[in-house]
């Protein structure tokens, strides 16, 4: 370590300088930190079952919530759980859970010995706003139940897709549209315990998520029929991507509310995956 801070060569964080620390060199040669043996850039499936799908779907909400009744979500969770069960996940729906109960849930889901699943996969149904999911009396940081599953916490899961599916608001904000004209190997590896994480919310942060009382949320209705189609055949990043065209472009609310009607939505996709991951 040299008086002025680290030496060439060393590793730095992206914090702003006057800590001590100054910018690294950029002379000096050029080497690619990869292993020589072969690697896999598809996450393996080569275990005895595809893993658990958990689906929390709250519909009714305690009265001294102010919060209304989520007609349509059944049809999410019934679309979710045929989706799920015919890529070979062993799913269970747990209906209008409190923060208390779905903590719970999870936490033993988390404890569960995953060794034989090759993913797990949670599907998150309520009301939300930024960074909050509701149970039935009240909200919970989605952080915390997501985080369960991190890396050191459920290390039967380690190296394996955790996907989480979140049809939920995401603030108040409302999405007016604007017009277009256009048509492995057995080495051991150190990786962060936040690695392997995909978080597909229904809608951008900030805003409104839309559901429709009768077919249900327009995310989740997307998201069904778009696995049904290519689940078997496309990587899960590109059919999310097609679940983003269709929210986007097919869907556009109808509302008597002042100020509700004619707006749109699009889903956020948030990857931490470092793998492809396939269904099949």
């Amino acid at each position: 370590m040299s008086a002025n801070g680290p030496s060439p060569g060393g590793d730095f964080t992206d914090a702003k300088k006057g800590a001590g620390q100054q910018s690294g060199s950029s002379s000096g040669r050029v080497t690619v930190d990869a292993k020589p043996a072969a690697y896999s850039f598809r996450y393996s499936l080569d275990f005895p079952n595809m893993g658990h799908c958990i689906i929390i779907n709250n519909k009714n909400f305690d009265r001294r919530t102010g919060m209304n009744t989520r007609n349509g979500t059944d049809v999410d969770a019934a679309n979710a759980m045929k989706v799920f069960l015919s890529l070979g996940y062993k799913v269970k729906v747990h209906n209008d859970q409190t923060v208390k109960q779905m903590k719970q849930l999870l936490v033993s889901a988390a404890e569960e010995d995953h060794s034989a699943c090759a993913s797990f996969v949670c599907v998150l149904l309520s009301h939300g706003d930024e960074g909050v999911f509701f149970g039935t009396d009240g909200s919970v940081e989605l952080k915390y139940l997501t985080s369960l599953f991190r890396g050191d916490r459920c290390k039967s899961l380690v190296g394996k897709p955790k996907l989480f599916f979140i049809q939920a608001c995401r603030g108040n904000d409302l999405d007016g549209g604007i017009e277009t004209d256009s048509a492995a190997d057995s080495s051991t590896t150190k990786i962060p315990v936040e690695a392997d994480f995909l978080y597909a919310f229904s809608t951008a942060p900030g805003y409104y998520s839309w559901r429709n009382t009768t077919s249900g949320s327009w995310f989740m209705q997307s998201l069904c029929d778009a696995i049904s189609k290519y689940g078997k055949e496309l990587e899960l990043q590109h059919i999310l991507t097609r679940v983003n065209h269709k929210v986007a472009v097919d869907f556009e609310s109808v509302s008597n509310l002042p100020g509700f009607d004619a707006k749109k939505q699009i889903p956020c996709i948030v990857s931490m995956l470092t793998k492809e991951m396939y269904f099949s």
